[in-house]
Formats: structure tokens, C-alpha cells, sequence
């Protein structure tokens, strides 16, 4: 069985994440879509993310009505910065052996992946399924295996689709007191006026 892993801080979940979900999932035959809500991101380390109880919440109204796509709550439920191969352990060990996991993740993010924690160990575990960024150029793979050899074959691109959709945007919006109800679903619209997150 193949099986999505879409990580990120969710703060807040918008409708580019069920986008690019939904994406994967039919491109590549998934059978299901795991998100995966950060703790505390290391490296988002300077900045103040929402408490893991509202993101969580968010999640599961926006998912509810989709069963393709399921929340795992080991990174909120972890002490300490979310590393994206400790959770991938977690997840191995609880998948079968005949289960591949494909992490999605975003053009920059890859960009980034020699700092990541352990990231030959990562390659190991699951495919890295890259998706496009607006104004993030394709990923030079010739380059990363210099740093990282063996890493092509791990490499799934996809050139769609591209959303030109951001949760610091729709926080922005929020703070000035503008609309975000096309940008993230109705559910989590209601939540986040309700709640009155991301004004202070």
C-alpha cells in the first residue's frame, strides 16, 4: 500500500494543503494521505506557532468529511523540535513491510534537506514526493547529489499543482481584518473568528 505523508505546522490549514492532498493521492495511487501537524518545527524555531490544540482542532474540521485523508498526532504529542525522520520511524514501525511512504514536501523545503536531521536515514524510509512553490525554480537534483548521493531515484517532481497559497498570507489577511473564507474551508473560517485567532 502507498501512503501520503503531508507534514507542516498547519497554522492555519488551508485549502492549497486539501489541494495538493488530493493531488498526490491520484497521481501517484495513494491510499491514503496521513497530515501530520507539527510540534514545535525546528526550524521555525524563532517564531511563535499557534497552540498545537487549535491547529489540531483546524485539521480535524477540515478533514472531516474526506476519510482518504487522516491526521497522526505524534509530532504534537512529541517533547522537544519536530524532526520529520523521527516521525517517519514512528510511522515505519507502525506500517507494514510491504507500505511505501512517500513524504510530501515543497520545492524550497528540498532545497533545504542536507541541514535536515538525518536526511540520508530519511531517503531510506520514504520517497520524497516534491511539489511546485510560486518562484521556487526546479530543484537541481545534479547538485543535491553532490551533498546527498543517491537521492534522485528517491525524488518524485511534480509540476502540479502550483498554489500560490500561504498560512503566514491568511494570518496577515486575518490581522487586517479581511476576508480569508475562499482561502481555507468554511469550518476553519467559523473556528478561527470564533476563537479569535491570529488578530493579537
Amino acid at each position: 500500500m502507498n501512503i501520503g505523508v503531508l507534514g507542516g505546522t498547519f497554522d492555519p490549514v488551508h485549502i492549497g494543503h486539501l489541494i495538493v492532498a488530493e493531488e498526490v493521492m491520484v497521481r501517484l495511487g495513494l491510499a491514503v494521505v496521513i497530515f501530520v501537524p507539527a510540534g514545535q518545527p525546528w526550524l521555525k524555531a524563532d517564531w511563535s506557532v499557534t497552540s498545537r490544540e487549535h491547529r489540531l482542532q483546524m485539521l480535524h474540521l477540515a478533514l472531516a468529511d474526506k476519510p482518504d485523508f487522516q491526521i497522526s498526532t505524534l509530532e504534537i504529542e512529541r517533547a522537544g523540535p519536530s524532526y520529520t525522520v523521527d516521525t517517519m520511524v514512528e510511522l515505519r514501525e507502525k506500517m507494514g513491510s510491504d507500505d511505501d511512504l512517500f513524504f510530501v514536501l515543497g520545492r524550497d523545503n528540498l532545497n533545504q534537506l542536507p541541514q535536515w536531521q538525518e536526511p540520508f536515514r530519511l531517503m531510506e524510509m520514504c520517497y520524497l514526493v516534491v511539489v511546485n512553490r510560486p518562484g521556487v525554480p526546479k530543484p537541481r537534483l545534479k547538485s543535491l547529489e553532490k551533498k546527498l548521493p543517491g537521492i534522485s531515484p528517491r525524488v518524485v517532481l511534480l509540476d502540479r499543482p502550483e498554489i500560490d497559497i500561504s498560512a503566514s498570507a491568511i494570518r496577515e489577511r486575518v490581522v487586517r481584518g479581511l476576508s480569508v473564507r475562499h482561502l481555507v474551508p468554511e469550518l476553519v473560517d467559523r473556528y478561527i473568528k470564533e476563537n479569535g485567532l491570529y488578530i493579537t
